[in-house]
């Protein structure tokens, strides 16, 4: 999956914003303030819409005003979302979707004014349109995935949800006659917005399963666990990279307690016995967790981290940089914010935006199309150097 545009109407400080041709590496820089935070809402609302209904994911943004709070200061109309993603939706080769959302609260309350969901089968064309709600009545194709000529072959099935606040995508995912809906419920489901606190990974956990690394990393012993029982190679290349990174540390192993908790303990070549996460360094433990999220054998569709050189030394940055590239690469799309100019040295030039803010609302420009900066960095500068040293106009990196 890949998120070739996004465009926005109306939330929060995107009062219109369309990003286009977006790489799978992104790395967004920008003053304190500027939307950098406000363009991972966007996933995070999209993935809590999917996981309860609009009203629910309103409320998470915006608190009890909701609605109110994430549609832009000083804006009327509705918010509006519309994503560009090519993705396999199960026919064999991947095709370019049109995701539409538009969300309205006429009286008081958050409805789904529209929600439409288009493809081309062909290479050029209109658009069929495949899913078409308004207000939770709509109807959705069932034989999209099939050698259907015209359009007017087309197999359409008028459906009514619950409520007019909830996503079509979400009722119809739980049906396989709408495979379109299934495929794009699921990729917006398997989404990963990480806020990993170091407190939350050191303590003991009860013992259970986790094969993938939580939001806040409270499971990290639990991954380590599955890891080194499931995918060995996987775990010694995580190992191979903790002991380059981090002088000292030469084993890490998830141990399960008698009275059923999981801790972690880590070995330092020079003392016989190993010691507990809690008496290791905030540095061991966010390097540790980032190479178990970023190493993870089936990768997040879509994964986005905020500020991730906190704790780690700027020398480090640079390698961390290019395992998130590789995440990408693999078939995560990675989306990253960072204040470090070490970490943008390592960015490529089609991989930078910078935001800024103007007369309230936020802009979002690239590096590639800002001639000045072309110029400078194809004479071999580097993106953090000319960023710390005022070229990216109105981003502050201080």
């Amino acid at each position: 999956m890949k998120i070739e545009s996004i465009r926005l109407k109306n939330f929060r400080a995107f009062r219109e914003v369309h990003l286009k041709d977006l790489p799978s590496f992104c790395v967004l820089v920008g003053a304190n303030g500027t939307g950098k935070s406000t363009l991972f809402s966007v996933f995070e609302f999209l993935r809590n819409a999917m996981e309860s209904n609009v009203t629910s994911a309103l409320g998470k943004l915006g608190g009890s005003r909701g609605f109110d709070e994430v549609r832009s200061r000083d804006c009327s109309g509705p918010i509006e979302i519309e994503l560009k993603i090519r993705a396999d939706l199960g026919a064999g080769k991947p095709k370019l979707i049109t995701y539409e959302l538009s969300i309205d609260a006429p009286e008081g309350r958050p409805v789904v004014e529209r929600e439409v969901l288009k493809y081309r089968r062909g290479s050029s064309g209109k658009p069929w349109h495949f899913i078409d709600f308004c207000r939770g009545e709509g109807e959705a194709v069932t034989n999209e995935l099939e050698s259907v000529g015209d359009e007017s072959e087309l197999r359409r099935e008028k459906q009514v949800l619950k409520n007019p606040d909830i996503l079509a995508i979400k009722g119809l995912a739980q049906f396989e006659r709408f495979p379109a809906a299934v495929e794009l419920g699921s990729l917006i489901e398997n989404w990963h917005l990480s806020d990993f606190h170091i407190s939350r990974a050191r303590p003991e956990q009860d013992a259970g399963y986790a094969e993938h690394l939580s939001r806040e990393g409270e499971n990290l012993s639990l991954v380590i666990e599955f890891l080194q029982k499931q995918h060995p190679k996987v775990f010694d290349q995580i190992l191979e990279k903790l002991s380059d990174r981090v002088p000292g540390v030469t084993r890490v192993e998830s141990k399960v307690t008698e009275e059923g908790r999981v801790l972690l303990k880590f070995q330092d070549g020079k003392f016989e016995d190993p010691f507990l996460a809690r008496y290791v360094s905030d540095g061991t433990i966010k390097m540790l967790a980032y190479l178990v999220l970023l190493l993870d054998p089936k990768p997040h569709p879509l994964l986005c981290v905020e500020e991730p050189e906190n704790q780690l030394y700027p020398s480090l940055l640079a390698e961390l940089a290019e395992e998130f590239r590789a995440y990408a690469q693999r078939g995560g799309q990675v989306f990253v914010s960072t204040h470090s100019p070490d970490f943008l040295n390592a960015v490529e030039l089609a991989e930078a935006f910078w935001l800024v803010k103007r007369d309230g609302y936020t802009e979002v420009l690239r590096a590639s199309e800002d001639p000045q900066i072309v110029d400078y960095v194809n004479d071999g500068d580097q993106l953090g150097y000319l960023w710390k040293q005022g070229f990216f106009e109105g981003a502050n990196p201080k």
